[in-house]
């Protein structure tokens, strides 16, 4: 894929296609079974229990999560309807799947080692309250052309998370430099989730003021066969943790916080959901702006 940075920006063209791209973002994130949706964070048990909300009674071994479900209750995996004992088999990590049930869905997954459970409901009241995400002003200047410098062999990086107790490892193929303010810049890159393109979890030092403290991501378009690509500040989001204490997102590598002010993409949420540590996981302590 060939990347040309050198044209002149046409800068409304360059504010249509912004404003396109973050609606289309508040769009997927408002989704009623996304993150918005999320009512709790269980961590899945060795030993059969029942976790406040949700069907079943639900333990975890070597072979994956089961369920075991009541008379009268069901859940819907792949489409089918299942009762009874069931099965999910092992999950790798940062995978998992969607079951339904009466009320939403469940998303079944393991993050950091563990499996857990994460019910989402359409009628979530943070969910139906929630009216945007603050954002900076787009502007061109934040757009900056960067270098791709590709390892001999993709590295390990251990990170922490959002919760504690869990870290995340990514193999980084390389990392992106650039000039901005008369300074040269390096972020380690992670493989982004279209092929060939990358992510990028940064802080800088608008985090914990104007925008939020734990992190923000950004995808970076495919280099081309020089290595060359583009970095658009502008397009820094807010990852799931910063809305709900429900999400695991990972932290930004030490090497990526940025000593510099990016005053570019999402500001931080004007109200998140709280929840509180107990036995089970993490369970629903209301919302605060």
């Amino acid at each position: 894929m060939s990347i040309t940075t050198q044209a002149p920006l046409d800068r409304a063209q360059f504010a249509r296609e912004w404003e396109g791209w973050h609606r289309a973002h508040e769009e997927h994130r408002a989704d009623p079974h996304g993150f918005l949706a999320v009512t709790a964070l269980f961590w899945i048990p060795e030993v059969p229990a029942f976790l406040p909300g949700i069907p079943g009674r639900w333990h975890t071994s070597p072979d994956g999560p089961v369920v075991e479900l009541g008379d009268g209750e069901s859940l819907r995996v792949e489409g089918v309807d299942v009762t009874g004992r069931h099965a999910f088999g092992p999950i790798p990590e940062r995978g998992g799947l969607t079951v339904g049930f009466d009320e939403g869905v469940i998303e079944v997954a393991r993050r950091g080692g563990r499996d857990i459970l994460r019910p989402r409901r359409p009628d979530f009241p943070y969910l139906g309250s929630y009216a945007g995400t603050p954002t900076y002003v787009p502007n061109p200047r934040w757009r900056v052309d960067a270098r791709f410098v590709r390892y001999a062999a993709p590295r390990p990086h251990e990170v922490g998370a959002a919760v504690d107790g869990l870290s995340h490892v990514y193999e980084s193929p390389g990392y992106l430099e650039f000039d901005l303010r008369g300074e040269t810049f390096r972020l380690v890159a992670f493989p982004g989730h279209a092929p060939g393109t990358l992510n990028v979890l940064f802080t800088d030092a608008t985090s914990g003021l104007t925008t939020y403290a734990a992190n923000r991501s950004l995808s970076v378009a495919e280099p081309d066969a020089d290595g060359r690509t583009v970095v658009d500040f502008n397009r820094a989001v807010n990852l799931p943790c910063a809305y709900t204490d429900f999400a695991t997102c990972p932290l930004p590598p030490a090497e990526n916080r940025l000593p510099i002010g990016i005053e570019a993409g999402e500001k931080t949420p004007l109200a998140r959901t709280h929840g509180v540590v107990t036995a089970h996981g993490i369970e629903p302590a209301g919302a605060s702006s």
